[in-house]
């Protein structure tokens, strides 16, 4: 479903009074409020208590219709899969974030190894490279 949001909004802005998040998703509103005390789908809150509904809430109510009527999946098993689904979710942006912090810390250390190795270029001294023969001969004593 394709919804255009407002200015400084997402998906995540609630937007929806419980009888139309009810409309949208195809649930009764009565489910919703199930939903809401088992800890399914938690909407949003009006200062007054008032449940409001983002898009993301309205996918997620659709889905745990889908697994629910066609996979037969059983709400505590539904509750898991969601909360699972988060976790791999928070997962995958931590390996992101830490990937970044990584390719980070390793071009901060290739550019210090350059600045090292151009520092030390600077104070080699040029040798010539001549081959000579020394012969030594220890002095006996007798």
């Amino acid at each position: 479903m394709t919804f255009p949001f407002p200015p400084g909004t997402d998906e995540d802005t609630p937007f929806f009074v419980i009888s139309v998040a009810a409309q949208l998703s195809g649930l009764h509103a009565q489910t919703l409020r199930s939903y809401d005390r088992l800890g399914l789908v938690s909407p949003g809150r009006t200062p007054g208590g008032g449940r409001r509904y983002s898009m993301r809430d309205i996918v997620l109510l659709r889905e745990v219709q889908r697994l629910s009527q066609e996979e037969g999946v059983n709400l505590a098993g539904i509750k898991r899969i969601i909360e699972l689904e988060n976790e791999v979710g928070a997962l995958r942006a931590r390996v992101a974030e830490l990937t970044e912090e990584l390719a980070s810390a390793l071009a901060a250390a290739e550019h210090a190894a350059a600045s090292v190795h151009a520092s030390l270029r600077r104070d080699l001294v040029p040798v010539r490279h001549e081959t000579a023969l020394v012969v030594w001969k220890p002095n006996r004593k007798r």
